[in-house]
């Protein structure tokens, strides 16, 4: 009998793009980021617009918490081989594009740190956590991604094949999804997924995703909520009006 065996299992990354290299500024806001959505022991992959210190920015980012895997070809590629580091193939990137408007609503935990006494100040100086609603009007069009790190997002129109719309909340669509729709990112498992006509290339909740082929036919080109089981299981539920 052989003594290695090879099965499949699905795993969840998360993918974060730097756009600094100070570290204190990396720290605050990943901190912030983690009081507001469970990122604890998060798979990550790194991705960088500027030159970065590999081995420090991974000290970093296990000191807080999450488990680095992988760096996405570019800036850290060199330094990742060197060091045997796992380096993915660069993808092409979609654009991602600013929503229509945005509400910000200030969080129950803010507002409470906000109302104590003098003597409470090492509670007034914990990061402010805010819930925010990305609304967008427009069509989101192929090789367009729309991204929400900290709330839901409502588009009053549909999204092309080729598109992306990824939130740490809930995603409400208007219109027929042909694109990714990707909510409760960073494991927000009570995220939920609304649409008014799914036709999706792929659909995800907190890392449980569903294909295109896979998604079942009673609710295809149909109004659909969907959410995660006990189970962690993706569920389809077709809605009527």
């Amino acid at each position: 009998m052989a003594d290695i065996r090879i099965t499949g299992r699905m795993v969840n990354f998360t993918r974060l793009t730097f756009d600094t290299n100070d570290h204190d500024v990396i720290r605050q806001q990943l901190t912030s980021m983690m009081n507001e959505t469970s990122y604890e022991g998060a798979l990550v992959i790194l991705d960088t617009t500027v030159e970065q210190e590999l081995i420090a920015l991974i000290q970093l980012l296990v000191g807080l918490g999450l488990q680095p895997m992988a760096v996405v070809d570019g800036l850290m590629g060199d330094e990742a081989r060197a060091i045997q580091f796992p380096v993915l193939a660069a993808d092409r990137p979609l654009q991602r594009i600013k929503p229509t408007k945005e509400q910000v609503v200030e969080s129950k935990v803010e507002a409470h740190a906000e109302a104590q006494s003098a003597a409470s100040t090492a509670k007034k100086n914990t990061p402010a956590i805010a819930h925010i609603t990305s609304y967008h009007d427009e069509i989101l069009r192929t090789g367009q991604c729309l991204v929400q790190d900290h709330g839901d997002i409502i588009l009053n129109a549909g999204i092309n094949s080729g598109s992306e719309v990824i939130a740490s909340g809930n995603i409400h669509i208007y219109g027929s999804v042909r694109g990714r729709v990707i909510a409760g990112a960073g494991g927000n498992y009570a995220a939920r997924i609304f649409c008014q006509s799914l036709e999706a290339e792929l659909v995800s909740i907190a890392g449980t995703y569903c294909v295109a082929d896979d998604i079942p036919q009673h609710v295809a080109k149909r109004p659909v909520h969907i959410f995660l089981n006990d189970k962690q299981e993706l569920v389809f539920e077709a809605l009527e009006f």
